[in-house]
């Protein structure tokens, strides 16, 4: 199993506060099934980042391709496959 970034890049907020729900429920049936890693909106309003799990950018891609927000057009897509490193270093408190 590899890790897709998916970024979603808001294209039009009217239409991505109207169909959140929808996309809400699609990702957590996604996340029923194993496909979701990672997810969480940008603060700054300028969209979000799931982080999928799939065998290959084709699957990755078909799954971002289904979400309401980009069905809608309410959101675009850039999808990169991600490595996680282990050895991240923690800043000191």
């Amino acid at each position: 199993m590899k890790y897709f970034a998916a970024l979603s890049p808001m294209l039009d907020e009217g239409k991505s506060q109207k169909y959140r729900p929808d996309h809400l429920d699609y990702l957590k049936e996604k996340e029923n099934e194993g496909k979701v890693f990672a997810k969480g909106r940008f603060t700054d309003g300028t969209g979000g980042l799931v982080i999928y799990m799939a065998e290959n950018l084709e699957e990755a891609e078909a799954i971002v391709k289904n979400d309401p927000y980009v069905v809608k057009g309410a959101r675009d897509y850039e999808i990169h496959e991600w490595v996680m490193t282990t050895d991240a270093v923690l800043p000191e408190k």
